[in-house]
């Protein structure tokens, strides 16, 4: 297998000095090089478990799953049918539940930021009252898993592995997706192949737990993209905009997009987003490999901000606008 997407074995880290030497080594690397790779060894069960509740969920009547719309959240929660989100304009061709950490719905006070809309309750079918306690399970795991990594790329920089625990403790934003990509139906027409538009991810590491169908690729050189092979038991990982601001740009939050199936076949996924506190600021790291880094390549149209909640923020106005429509007017100019 080719080592553009490496296979990192998590257990390596723990099987002595020499061992974990080259196991930090292969973990820069890959964070330098591509900003993606694969995840083995990191003793989390139940993929396939958690993928057929996915196939489950979105098997449900579409009028059950409509009535968990998105569009009834102004916390961003629910089900999006296919179009509803948009990557650069443009109606991504996918269906998706949108999750988060359980929160009470609360507005943001007077003078607060509008980033404190996005903690709040979730939306969960009645027809499978086990799927919120799987989720939830799901994502604490792989709470635990991402931050002992974020410490190994830290260690990895020979910066303090304990460096950003700061930015996500106690209570990391942590978001997660259920996702069903559907092959195009004979005779359709619309936007093209496009499952997910071409993009960056917003926060520090993504975790995503893929099906065997494929369709996530990788842009290697400009216009250039590359398919991510599936590795059975792997978790795909890649780094979000904040890890590449933190260590001016040494660090890679590469784009990526996901390419629809082809006619009747169905993809599933489950992307895992571990994130910082919405009200915390990433902080220069100190180490030679970020010093030496040349700094950020500005892109106009995407402005990268060094805390967590605007730059999210910015990212589900411009996904999201019917939800900002109904719910949020006073942002629309800032679409």
């Amino acid at each position: 297998m080719s080592e553009l997407f490496p296979v990192i074995d998590l257990r390596d880290a723990e099987r002595g000095p020499q061992a974990r030497a080259e196991f930090l080594d292969r973990l820069r690397s890959a964070v330098h090089d591509i900003g993606f790779f694969q995840l083995v060894g990191h003793g989390v069960t139940g993929g396939d478990a958690l993928l057929e509740l996915a196939r489950r969920f979105f098997a449900l009547p579409e009028p059950e799953r409509a009535a968990l719309s998105i569009l009834n959240s102004p916390h961003f929660r629910g089900y999006s049918e296919i179009g509803r989100e948009l990557t650069q304009g443009i109606p991504d061709q996918r269906r998706q539940l949108d999750i988060g950490p359980e929160r009470p719905s609360v507005a943001p006070g007077p003078g607060e930021p509008a980033y404190r809309w996005l903690a709040g309750p979730n939306q969960w079918p009645p027809a499978m009252p086990e799927l919120a306690d799987a989720v939830h399970r799901w994502t604490g795991e792989l709470t635990g898993v991402a931050h002992r990594l974020l410490g190994l790329i830290l260690e990895s920089l020979e910066v303090p592995a304990d460096f950003l625990d700061d930015v996500v403790t106690p209570d990391p934003h942590v978001h997660f997706k259920l996702l069903h990509y559907p092959g195009p139906e004979h005779g359709e027409t619309g936007d093209g192949d496009q499952g997910v538009g071409i993009h960056k991810d917003y926060g520090i590491l993504t975790l995503l737990l893929q099906d065997d169908k494929g369709g996530l690729q990788v842009a290697v050189e400009d216009g250039v993209f590359a398919d991510v092979p599936v590795v059975p038991g792997a978790f795909v990982v890649n780094l979000g905009e904040l890890l590449e601001v933190a260590t001016r740009g040494y660090l890679r939050a590469t784009t990526h997009r996901v390419v629809r199936p082809a006619p009747g076949v169905d993809r599933y996924s489950a992307p895992f987003f571990y994130n910082p506190r919405l009200d915390a600021s990433m902080q220069p790291l100190p180490g030679p490999y970020v010093e030496a880094a040349g700094g950020v390549v500005p892109d106009p149209a995407n402005p990268l901000f060094a805390g967590y909640g605007e730059n999210v923020m910015k990212g589900m106005i411009r996904a999201f606008p019917q939800v900002i429509e109904r719910h949020h007017p006073e942002l629309l100019p800032t679409a």
